[in-house]
């Protein structure tokens, strides 16, 4: 079976998520260029990310609702983008949302960029990764305070790195 079948499996089990954590935590970030984005040609991105990584940071998938281990996670720390390991999002702004993806209330400063997305038809705003462009999710009005904000986020665009201590 090769490892195409086995993440498939993998993410039919709601493992996914947690299979692409564990098989590509040892992938050194790739270095800003001088205007300090990340850009690298569509074949090196899929040597880098796992598919479904892929699907959502460079092909604006979602992945299913309820599958990321993110979800659970409540330890003190900082969410990075999965493609380039810029951070993203602050543990003390995760909240639960209900969704089935983790939520957030706000992102850290300059680490996010938007655009409308029109998929659904209603126009939603898109949110993406400042450094490498990667697709993360969209931003609601719906969340709690102080912000009113819920930034949906694909678990799988993102990594976990908790506190030192």
């Amino acid at each position: 079976m090769t490892r195409r079948h086995w993440m498939n499996l993998l993410a039919t089990l709601g493992l996914g998520s947690a299979a692409a954590s564990v098989t590509h935590a040892a992938a050194p970030a790739p270095a800003p260029g001088p205007n300090g984005k990340v850009e690298l040609p569509d074949a090196e991105w899929r040597k880098r990310l796992t598919p479904a990584q892929y699907d959502v940071l460079r092909g604006h998938g979602t992945e299913r609702p309820g599958s990321s281990p993110l979800n659970a996670e409540k330890r003190p720390g900082l969410y990075h983008c999965a493609g380039c390991d810029l951070p993203l999002f602050s543990h003390e702004t995760k909240f639960e949302s209900g969704t089935g993806w983790p939520s957030f209330y706000a992102a850290l400063p300059g680490a996010l960029g938007t655009s409308r997305d029109f998929k659904l038809i209603l126009p939603r705003t898109e949110y993406h990764c400042a450094r490498c462009g990667g697709h993360h999710g969209h931003v609601f009005d719906d969340g709690p305070r102080p912000t009113g904000k819920r930034y949906c986020n694909n678990g799988v665009a993102l990594r976990f790195a908790p506190q030192p201590g």
